[in-house]
């Protein structure tokens, strides 16, 4: 097993629930573990750092010191949200780069008795570590339910591909990383030109309307490629897609019901997790009826993808005689 430091940040517990417990799931398919830092704090999401620079980069930077002082070795420390990914990457970069930044941070910090050296810990995002460490030929052995035949829309959002100062991406405008691993699930992935979009963030608190177009643009160019759902790799981009929808419809005079699901959620499922214990159906839009559907019609697609017919059960013999026949409702219950 390949061990990661951890940091969680504030949505895992709450609103990206989901995003923990799918996580948990395939840790140990593909063969790592995370060790969440201890005492961690909030990252400051995307308001702090235009507010304040000096206490928003020190606390950020609080995090870094904790994770350096816990480290064993070189082990990264990996976050899953990519607002916490941005910051914790941008604060160790801009300290190096910064000798006045540092300075302050680092006075900021030893009242606490901490330090932090730029430069000690590498920041990487969970997707980043899942196809550059583990890989897609891991991915592709863990699958034991293809999602073949689902049809989703890859969205980044806008807070993973960029600065990406250390050149983890394909491109930073139209990266095909996170399809890339949707395919190794057997999905089928649209071509999505918004995937690096923005999502309007905290917008629709200070901007509704604006905020509410960014997301209907996202959801209506989606549905035009005819994705059934929506997968992401932010806890902030899922809740706002998903949980303003219906103001999104009701302003907007539409009539979009997108499920919006995490990267992880489908992995789960495709190495064989029930839906439920991915966290899937706690979606404001349920993402459980798609996804159970997909994997019901998977086998015969599959099969007529290959150029074989989907098995029949074998016809009656004519001279038996009849027998009682379940209805489908029956079957299931």
């Amino acid at each position: 097993m390949t061990n990661y430091l951890y940091y969680p940040g504030c949505s895992m517990e709450g609103s990206g629930r989901s995003y923990r417990e799918s996580l948990e799931g395939i840790c140990e398919p593909l063969g790592i573990t995370f060790e969440e830092i201890d005492d961690w704090n909030c990252c400051g999401a995307t308001e702090y750092v235009s507010l304040s620079t000096t206490p928003a980069y020190a606390m950020i930077a609080r995090n870094l010191a904790i994770a350096a002082g816990e480290r064993k070795g070189t082990e990264p420390l990996v976050a899953a949200c990519s607002a916490c990914y941005l910051n914790l990457a941008k604060t160790d970069h801009y300290m190096g780069q910064q000798p006045a930044l540092n300075a302050r941070v680092n006075d900021a910090l030893g009242a606490g008795g901490l330090h932090y050296d730029p430069g000690t810990i590498k920041v990487r995002h969970l997707l980043e570590v899942i196809l550059n460490d583990v890989g897609l030929d891991r991915v592709k052995a863990a699958v034991k339910k293809p999602l073949t035949g689902l049809k989703v829309a890859p969205y980044l959002g806008c807070m993973v591909p960029r600065p990406d100062v250390d050149g983890a991406y394909t491109n930073h405008e139209q990266p095909n990383d996170l399809d890339r691993l949707l395919r190794a699930l057997g999905a089928d992935v649209v071509d999505y030109p918004l995937k690096t979009e923005c999502c309007g963030g905290h917008m629709t608190q200070v901007a509704p309307k604006v905020g509410l177009e960014l997301i209907r643009r996202l959801v209506a160019e989606a549905e035009r490629r005819e994705a059934v759902m929506m997968v992401t790799v932010c806890p902030m981009c899922q809740i706002n897609i998903d949980a303003y929808q219906g103001e999104m419809n009701a302003m907007f005079h539409t009539h979009y019901k997108m499920p919006i699901v995490f990267f992880t959620q489908l992995m789960a499922v495709a190495f064989g997790l029930e839906p439920g214990k991915a966290g899937v159906g706690r979606e404001y839009t349920n993402a459980k009826k798609t996804l159970v559907a997909a994997l019901k019609a998977a086998p015969e697609l599959a099969l007529a993808a290959a150029g074989a017919a989907p098995a029949h059960k074998p016809r009656p013999d004519k001279r038996a005689l009849p027998m009682p026949r379940m209805t489908d409702s029956e079957v299931e219950e």
